[in-house]
């Protein structure tokens, strides 16, 4: 199955609001992932809302990226 994201949006929680191409509309917590690696400079809260999509998944202006099949699959499904 291929996962691509079409729309993201930033919450004030650290969470992302993803529609994907199914149509799926999914809510996925990023907050477990801000202590690793790249993902830490997205505490800053500036930054984590640069939060966009580019080519299929999402990306920040750090260069930080997501599989968008993680996010598929570990985010929690929304009522469209």
């Amino acid at each position: 199955m291929y996962f691509a994201v079409k729309k993201v949006r930033p919450t004030t929680d650290y969470e992302l609001i993803l529609t994907f191409e199914d149509g799926a509309v999914k809510k996925f917590d990023m907050k477990p992932f801000l202590d690793k690696g790249v993902f830490r400079e997205l505490k800053d809260r500036s930054l984590f809302e640069t939060v966009r999509v580019s080519f299929n998944t999402v990306t920040w202006d750090n260069d930080a990226d997501f599989d968008p099949e993680a996010l598929y699959e570990g985010g929690l499904p929304l009522d469209k």
